[in-house]
């Protein structure tokens, strides 16, 4: 991914608090939505939303996608970098 296609990647999560505190809760761990939405204090029915969004963007993949129930996410490389992009310029 080139410098551009992250900043657009990063205006995108940025646009809703709910990408952002959804990428942030995931970080670079593997997670169950129930534990991300608890992380990042959403209800869980937003979540979902949330993570199906993130997925089309490439940023979150589902590694179990089979799995009914207990499906497991984490942060794609691209989506480690956006989201390091954006906490390094909160951070400043």
């Amino acid at each position: 991914m080139n410098d551009d296609e992250i900043l657009i990647k990063c205006a995108y999560v940025n646009t809703s608090s709910y990408r952002f505190k959804t990428m942030i809760a995931i970080g670079v761990s593997i997670k169950t939505p129930k534990e991300i939405s608890e992380d990042a204090e959403i209800r869980t029915n937003h979540i979902s939303k949330v993570l199906s969004e993130l997925k089309n963007e490439e940023l979150v993949v589902c590694i179990n996608e089979e799995a009914r129930k207990g499906r497991l996410y984490k942060l794609t490389d691209d989506g480690v970098v956006v989201l390091n992009k954006l906490l390094s310029s909160v951070n400043k």
